[in-house]
């Protein structure tokens, strides 16, 4: 009997789905990488990251330990997909899509050459490419030579588009319904979790009423109690709430792989003087960083002015990580636009179209007057003149002591 199994094949099943954006925002995308290649020479990108693959193709990939890939050339643009994934990676894609089997290993290298071709100069991804799979790059690409794009990628997605921007506003108003659903919720005697829960269904449900074609998926809410509001990126524990407690709200809505958040600081019932202290500090932290985002000033200079700030409140050996980073194809999986964090170590100046957050947080440990983690949280869009504040929800004492 002869086998007839093929080793790829195009597997377009269905109709195209709706994209998180119009072809023309793809086709602005991949204009601008195909740009990039020809700068360094490049004859094909072999795109590995997920943060890569949605943002030129509009596909988001679960990998479930397989490779996936977007291979762009001077004319072609094809996602490369398990089989276990069907029809779902040509529906949900920008372009074409190739779908490769596990009838024998390393069919996945066999797409991409067949899209990529051999012999060139490509494209890939070092921050992400393993070594294993930079090997079999090797063995079955057999480049010319091989270019890191990664930073290119990086720089064009740290600057969003008008489009890009919408979708992140909308971002922003979910995280606030979420915010405002949990405030309601809050009462001594619940757990973390049952307040937690009540945040992420009200965001799944704006999202799934602003957003009626979209996938649904990763949205999230951490909600942190007592001495578990200490690390930004704690996860939600069983922690009953006491009267007293201090609290740390973080919603995560995820539209379409676009990462938005609302962080707060609340306190259950009442807020102690030495806590409200330096909550009020922590708050006008956040104040003087939001006054300070604007086209022309760097990530550098706003993380050393507030240092100043805080220094002069002897309150700096209680700040834990940067200030604020930025916003786009990002989330807790993927994605990170390093060079657009508000730390003393990255020098990118702030230019419009530039989507940051500013987040002061102060950490006190356990035993100090005032312990626990402070944190607040807006999403500001850089624009030609100054910023924009997208973030609604109010911070502070006067409307997040509850319950």
């Amino acid at each position: 009997m002869t086998d007839t199994r093929q080793d790829f094949y195009r597997f377009h099943n269905g109709e195209k789905a709706v994209l998180p954006f119009a072809s023309d925002e793809y086709d602005a995308r991949l204009a601008g990488l195909r740009a990039s290649m020809q700068a360094a020479g490049v004859t094909a990108c072999v795109l590995t990251s997920m943060h890569n693959i949605a943002y030129y193709s509009g596909f988001l990939y679960c990998a479930f330990g397989r490779p996936y890939g977007l291979v762009v050339t001077a004319t072609d643009s094809v996602v490369i997909g398990a089989g276990i994934d069907a029809g779902q990676p040509w529906r949900r894609c920008h372009g074409d899509a190739i779908t490769y089997s596990d009838w024998q290993r390393n069919n996945y290298w066999r797409a991409v050459a067949h899209v990529a071709g051999t012999g060139g100069r490509v494209g890939i991804e070092a921050d992400h490419l393993t070594l294993a799979q930079r090997a079999l790059l090797d063995d079955f690409l057999k480049p010319s030579g091989v270019t890191d794009i990664a930073p290119a990628t990086m720089a064009q997605r740290m600057v969003k588009s008008l489009a890009e921007i919408d979708l992140i506003r909308a971002g922003a108003a979910v995280a606030d319904a979420g915010g405002y659903a949990i405030r309601d919720t809050i009462r001594a005697g619940l757990r973390e979790i049952d307040v937690a829960m009540a945040g992420r269904d009200a965001m799944e449900l704006e999202i799934a009423t602003r957003f009626p074609y979209a996938e649904y998926r990763d949205t999230w809410v951490w909600f942190q109690s007592g001495p578990n509001t200490d690390g930004a990126h704690n996860p939600v524990t069983g922690r009953v709430l006491r009267h007293g407690d201090i609290l740390s709200l973080n919603c995560f809505p995820m539209i379409s792989g676009y990462y938005t958040a609302l962080e707060r600081t609340l306190f259950v019932g009442e807020v102690d003087d030495a806590s409200r202290a330096v909550w009020e500090a922590n708050v006008a932290t956040h104040e003087y960083g939001l006054s300070l985002i604007r086209p022309g000033i760097s990530c550098a200079e706003i993380a050393l002015k507030l240092n100043d700030f805080l220094a002069a409140r002897d309150l700096l050996q209680y700040r834990t990580f940067g200030y604020g980073h930025s916003f786009g194809v990002l989330s807790q999986y993927y994605g990170r636009e390093a060079g657009l964090e508000l730390r003393e170590d990255i020098d990118t100046v702030l230019a419009p179209g530039m989507v940051v957050s500013m987040e002061p947080m102060l950490t006190l440990p356990e035993g100090a007057p005032g312990a626990g983690g402070y944190r607040e949280h807006d999403i500001l869009v850089v624009g030609a003149d100054g910023a924009e504040n997208i973030t609604a929800y109010p911070y502070g004492p006067g409307f997040n002591v509850v319950g």
